[in-house]
């Protein structure tokens, strides 16, 4: 694919979908949800982006993605996504990655990263020397018969309250940085900013550099 082309970048959310296509400044968005089918979507989004000029489109979706296709059903959205084809629909070539993936490309500096979204869930990807790993950590074994997800997600922000919900994203931190030897740490999703400063080694990322690694999935 020649660097060239204009990308339509779609990222999949639980309550909005936000897109931005190259050459444009202002993100257009409308609100998703438990009845948002993956039919629904695309026609959504291209009446939204329907003045917009583009050529492929990508999709960061909320879930894990295996060869280019999503392996399981969205938690906060509709069925229907795992057998959509995108490509056909959009009418355009259609490249998906895991959200926090794509925001992990576009938060990418250099050597070992490894991203963490502090979202609804646990989102996670690692980048080695620029080559792309979407990672599944959030449901692994933490604490007291607990997932990562259950400490540093949602429900953990809510069930612990601000305070010991921050110490456990400090020690998770730690102790997924340690064991996927990662060089720094990247802290994005919608709860980072409840955080009253970052653990050691980390930096923040931003909900715009998920558009930032949509346009570079197809500089590849």
């Amino acid at each position: 694919m020649k660097n060239s082309a204009k990308v339509l970048v779609v990222d999949v959310g639980g309550t909005s979908i936000k897109l931005l296509a190259t050459g444009q400044k202002e993100v257009r968005k409308f609100p998703s949800g438990p009845k948002m089918t993956a039919e629904t979507m695309v026609r959504v989004a291209k009446k939204t982006a329907k003045n917009w000029d583009y050529d492929v489109v990508s999709i960061g979706y909320p879930g894990p993605v295996v060869h280019g296709r999503p392996l399981r059903e969205p938690h906060n959205l509709a069925p229907g996504w795992v057998n959509f084809d995108f490509q056909q629909a959009f009418g355009r070539p259609v490249r998906i990655v895991n959200d926090a993936a794509m925001q992990a490309l576009g938060s990418y500096k250099g050597g070992r990263m490894l991203f963490l979204g502090l979202g609804t869930g646990l989102g996670s990807a690692m980048i080695v020397e620029g080559s792309l790993e979407p990672m599944e950590l959030a449901h692994l074994p933490y604490k007291n018969g607990k997932t990562y997800e259950d400490y540093v997600g949602l429900r953990g922000l809510e069930r612990l309250g601000r305070k010991k919900w921050q110490q456990h994203v400090c020690k998770v931190v730690r102790q997924l940085r340690d064991a996927l030897v990662a060089e720094e740490v990247v802290l994005g999703g919608g709860n980072v900013k409840k955080l009253e400063q970052l653990p050691p080694g980390t930096r923040l990322g931003t909900n715009a550099n998920a558009f930032v690694g949509g346009f570079r999935i197809w500089r590849a």
